[in-house]
């Protein structure tokens, strides 16, 4: 009992001590990047047009028809917008493990490893890429227009829901991150192959689960659990049936399933960083 009670306080104390790395580290950034305010203003506006195109994609589409997969426009915006503002979130918080397969081929790994920090820490915070609040930005605008034009009797339940999906879909996606760094410890440049879940993830979920075949619906339910973002429970506040009849409370399980993503990401970070040789350079 001792053990476990000490083995609680250590895992507390590290995970307390990655916080303030990564809190340190990307206010760092932050001041570097701030210091080109005029740089930084025209980084975020760019970055917000570019990700604004995948929903005049969207209003392209709609411009020729009245549905899609039995959805209308404020649906799919409702869709859009949760995936799009969860997914930018992650990216902000942890969009720069994508170049720890760089810093595994060049060596540069082993710079992080003897400094007093959390590699994961260190990682997640390299570069911290504020512009990328564009992205955010862009995917709340949409959301908002969405909730203001869904006809939806909305009920405190639902209304709670909305943040829930959020907060809930972001960690989703980080934990994705996550283990696709995990993954670039073996793969060595696996930054493309992880793209296709974060990035190619978020623009699956933009779309209703209706337009794709039941396999590919099934793959990110109970396989890479995706659907957890925004399909299941959105589902439930447009009042739309899910496309595989599964029970309504699947809808309230995203915060448990971010949870069981995070510990199966860390599980895999450890593996892939006690897997890691230096270079030797």
């Amino acid at each position: 009992m001792a053990e476990t009670a000490h083995g609680g306080v250590r895992a507390y104390g590290r995970v307390r001590e990655g916080l303030r790395a990564y809190r340190l580290i990307t206010a760092m950034w932050i001041r570097s990047t701030m210091a080109y305010r005029a740089s930084f203003v025209m980084t975020t506006l760019g970055n917000f047009a570019a990700t604004a195109l995948d929903f005049v994609a969207i209003l392209l589409m709609f411009s020729r028809v009245d549905v899609l997969g039995g959805y209308r426009l404020p649906e799919v915006a409702f869709l859009y917008g949760l995936s799009a503002t969860a997914f930018g979130i992650a990216d902000l918080a942890i969009g720069s493990m994508h170049r720890l397969g760089r810093r595994v081929r060049d060596g540069t790994l082993d710079t992080l490893l003897v400094r007093p920090a959390p590699v994961l820490a260190q990682v997640a915070a390299d570069r911290f890429g504020l512009r990328r609040l564009g992205r955010v930005t862009q995917g709340a605008c949409v959301l908002g227009y969405a909730v203001a034009a869904l006809d939806v009797a909305w009920t405190p339940l639902k209304a709670v829901m909305v943040p829930m999906m959020l907060l809930s879909g972001s960690v989703i996606f980080c934990a994705v991150f996550v283990a696709g760094g995990a993954f670039q410890f073996v793969a060595l440049d696996a930054s493309e192959v992880q793209n296709a879940f974060t990035y190619g993830g978020t623009t699956l979920l933009q779309y209703p689960p209706t337009v794709f075949a039941k396999e590919l619906v099934r793959g990110v339910t109970f396989v890479l659990p995706l659907a957890f973002v925004n399909w299941l429970p959105a589902l439930y506040v447009l009042g739309r049936p899910y496309p595989l009849d599964l029970p309504v409370w699947f809808a309230f399980a995203p915060p448990l399933v971010a949870a069981g993503c995070c510990a199966l990401a860390g599980l895999a970070w450890r593996a892939g960083l006690r897997s890691y040789r230096s270079t030797g350079s």
